[in-house]
């Protein structure tokens, strides 16, 4: 190509300028800067024809070629930028920040404590304040620490009772268990620690059974004293001081009725004051209505010298509850269930706040 045979370049700026300003976007905007100046595009191919031009030729159409160029990427670098700020301003006009909303809580405040988390350490606060630490003990019991050195013999109907969840048969003949209780936890405490001994031991425990009470996977958390002087007075004393803290009323009554665990002797189960006036409203400390709360008792002297303990030296006693049954009795969930559905509406309703956390001088449930 010659200078003679060039297009005319003003008719072409003229052309390219004005499909730059039409350009709706950046898509089309570079649609056509590489029809224009890529590899192949229209001006591209006209720096290439220099190359076939004499030198007299290159001096003319030379500046007015790269002149072209220039023109034409200012136009779309400007289109570009025009394009960038209307871009920008439509986003602003429809995200725009509502400044008058209130602030976001932080996830410290958003979130939300477990109701049986609640419970435990409301649990733990009461009774360290009477001297008790908090034991633990495996999920995965063997069958001497669930039941023979709790005083089931092999074949009492007892073992039955629990509707217990066995694990496979061990090469010996044994069967690991799923604890049925957290009784195992005191008979460790036993062999492992001197006495005088004061502990709780919270977990969880299973069970076949699942209804609206009930679930394979719940909750309890039991007490032991052992020493030389333990009575059943010291018992009482300890369950009316929890009941009081626990349910946060002044005075509260309680009844214990004879009952039997294979583990305890005497035993009883332990009914508390309450009003059942107010439909799916209970409250204790007031009225003239009694309801089961837990069992309790004298720890069995079997169970002593199966821990490696006198039974004419020491004595002590023992109770367990069932905290997710409690937790529902002072916090009015009327479903069990609903503990383990991991559903974040019930929690955030029944949940506690993280930094609230429970104080016998401010108050177990802020």
């Amino acid at each position: 190509m010659s200078a003679a045979t060039l297009p005319d370049l003003d008719a072409l700026q003229r052309e390219l300028g004005a499909a730059v300003d039409a350009a709706a976007d950046e898509a089309a905007l570079e649609a056509i800067r590489v029809a224009a100046l890529g590899k192949k595009g229209s001006v591209s191919e006209l720096l290439k024809s220099l190359g076939g031009m004499s030198p007299d030729e290159r001096k003319t159409a030379g500046p007015a070629i790269n002149g072209l160029r220039d023109r034409l990427n200012e136009a779309i670098l400007a289109r570009r930028t025009a394009l960038k700020a209307a871009a920008l301003a439509k986003r602003l006009e429809t995200e725009r920040v509502d400044v008058t909303l209130p602030v976001r809580e932080t996830p410290a405040e958003t979130g939300r404590v477990h109701p049986i988390s609640q419970v435990v350490d409301e649990l733990t606060t009461i009774f360290a304040d009477m001297g008790f630490s908090v034991a633990e003990g495996p999920d995965i019991e063997d069958d001497f620490h669930n039941f023979t050195a709790l005083n089931f013999p092999e074949g009492h109907p007892a073992r039955e009772m629990h509707d217990t969840f066995y694990l496979p048969t061990r090469e010996d003949g044994s069967r690991l268990v799923l604890r049925t209780h957290t009784s195992p936890v005191q008979v460790r405490t036993m062999l492992s620690k001197k006495p005088p001994i004061r502990v709780i031991c919270p977990g969880r425990t299973y069970r076949s059974d699942s209804d609206q009470t009930h679930t394979p996977m719940f909750h309890q958390v039991e007490g032991l004293v052992i020493d030389k002087g333990s009575h059943l007075g010291h018992l009482k004393w300890i369950l009316e001081e929890f009941c009081k803290a626990f349910f946060e009323v002044d005075q509260v009554k309680m009844r214990f009725r004879p009952s039997f665990f294979p583990f305890t002797e005497p035993s009883m189960e332990v009914d508390i004051q309450c009003d059942r006036s107010r439909p799916g409203e209970i409250r204790f400390g007031e009225g003239s209505d009694w309801l089961e709360i837990l069992g309790c008792g004298m720890v069995h002297p079997n169970v002593i010298r199966n821990c490696g303990l006198d039974p004419d030296e020491y004595q002590g006693f023992a109770w367990g509850m069932g905290i997710d049954r409690i937790a529902m009795l002072k916090y009015g969930m009327p479903d069990l269930r609903a503990f383990f559905e991991a559903d974040v509406r019930w929690l955030s309703h029944y949940g506690f706040r993280p930094l609230d956390i429970p104080t016998l001088a401010g108050g177990l449930s802020n």
